[in-house]
């Protein structure tokens, strides 16, 4: 295969997954562009219930790379009957532990804001936020186990047609709760909140009948080779979904300690980590279509191929990010300007968000190979690596620079660039020793 038919296959690959992922950050955009319009005390709170939601969600974000790792290996190995099997075991996951954990999680939800935020206005809209998006959790993680069969059967146009449409629904939803628009209550920040959960249930409805309609989904389930394939689905989420579970926390202690600086310090990051995910995602979403391309290669035996697949990836994300970050470093204040009605905001935020388009570049490799090893089952390297860099590298430095020795936003953007730069170097050399290739499942 020529390096030019390489990168076709993943671009139709990786395309549809981007605009699927890119499509749930522009969400988060709009949302804090609309509640912007409220004040910082409502972006923060927005942002504050966003990201403690994360760390909620992260307990099953595993059920994706899980489902589709299996389905893409079965497929593979030329045994497609059983590639469906993994997607029942996601939806059984999802009704034991997301249901059960969004009601604990709502209950115990103004302790758990509390402890990101000593605000009592920031306090009661993070608080209600987050209720509203908990609540969805069952939603989100049958979508996760939707998305896995889609993606690991190369066919990830299905799940974007699906998402665009319980996009398009948030957007319309959320708008008329926040303003109070065609005789709907004005709930303000909260009604994003509401809206997304209405939304995400309409797109896990809406997820499961097209599976059902799938002529490739064998539904005569053999429940005696599924009780396996529960098991190996949980042996493969668990890592991943800790691994982004500590990367949700760390979120969270980021912004308690860009807390320590101020509000208005809170509300600018909640802005540029918005705009950091928003411009990752093509690099994830190319990183997710080779855990598909590298999984079937190896249940396939092309042991070189699938390894070849990882660098090809990275050149592919490593460009994308270069040319995506442009904006950011030539004109920062107008790409702000949507975001942020301040000016002394805005002249603060500038050179973060250009920190943010350096660390985004160096990052990309870290992106891709996460991905590509998730799909060759190094869920357990993936977890290690990244929850220590996390912990005992970028969070020690971001307090020291930043709020200890007084070098506020600027101080921790830039440990954050060094932390991205050192992961992707690690990353890089634990896929060139290809001691993944042992790893069975």
């Amino acid at each position: 295969m020529t390096s030019l038919q390489r990168q076709k296959i993943i671009f139709t690959l990786g395309l549809p997954i981007i605009a699927g992922m890119l499509s749930q950050s522009v969400l988060n955009l709009i949302d804090a562009a609309l509640v912007g319009r409220l004040g910082e005390a409502s972006l923060a709170g927005v942002g504050i219930g966003g990201y403690a939601n994360f760390v909620v969600i992260s307990l099953i974000l595993g059920l994706s790379s899980a489902v589709q790792a299996l389905v893409a290996r079965r497929r593979g190995e030329g045994r497609a009957e059983l590639a469906c099997h993994p997607v029942y075991a996601g939806v059984l996951i999802s009704f034991l532990i997301a249901l059960p954990l969004s009601l604990l999680f709502i209950s115990h939800s103004e302790w758990i804001i509390s402890l990101m935020t000593d605000d009592p206005a920031v306090q009661e809209i993070a608080s209600g936020y987050f209720d509203y998006r908990t609540a969805a959790m069952l939603a989100v993680g049958l979508n996760l186990s939707f998305r896995g069969w889609w993606n690991g059967s190369k066919r990830p146009y299905h799940y974007f047609r699906a998402l665009l449409i319980t996009h398009l629904l948030n957007v319309i939803i959320s708008y008329c709760l926040i303003f109070g628009e065609f005789g709907l209550p004005r709930l303000g920040a909260q009604g994003a909140g509401l809206g997304s959960a209405i939304a995400l249930f309409s797109g896990a409805l809406l997820n499961g009948f097209l599976f059902c309609r799938d002529p490739q989904a064998h539904r005569q389930i053999n429940w005696f080779n599924l009780l396996p394939g529960l098991r190996q689905v949980i042996q493969l989420a668990v890592p991943h979904s800790l691994q982004q579970l500590f990367l949700a926390l760390a979120i969270c202690i980021l912004i308690w300690i860009i807390g320590q600086l101020g509000t208005n310090e809170q509300a600018i990051a909640h802005v540029l980590i918005n705009l950091s995910l928003f411009l990752i995602l093509p690099a994830v979403g190319f990183g997710v279509a080779s855990t598909s391309l590298i999984s079937h290669d190896l249940g396939a035996g092309r042991v070189d191929a699938a390894a070849q697949w990882g660098w090809d990836v990275v050149k592919t994300a490593l460009s994308t990010l270069c040319l995506l970050s442009l904006p950011l470093w030539f004109l920062p204040q107008q790409v702000l300007a949507i975001f942020l009605t301040s000016a002394p905001l805005i002249e603060q935020a500038s050179l973060p968000l250009q920190l943010t388009a350096l660390a985004i570049c160096l990052d990309a490799a870290a992106l891709v190979l996460t991905q590509s090893l998730l799909g060759v089952g190094a869920n357990r390297t993936v977890l290690l690596i990244s929850t220590f860099g996390q912990w005992c590298f970028f969070l020690p430095l971001a307090w020291l620079f930043g709020p200890i020795l007084g070098f506020g936003l600027i101080g921790i953007w830039l440990m954050q660039v060094l932390h991205r730069a050192a992961s992707s170097v690690l990353f890089m050399r634990i896929w060139s020793q290809q001691n993944w290739q042992k790893i069975r499942i």
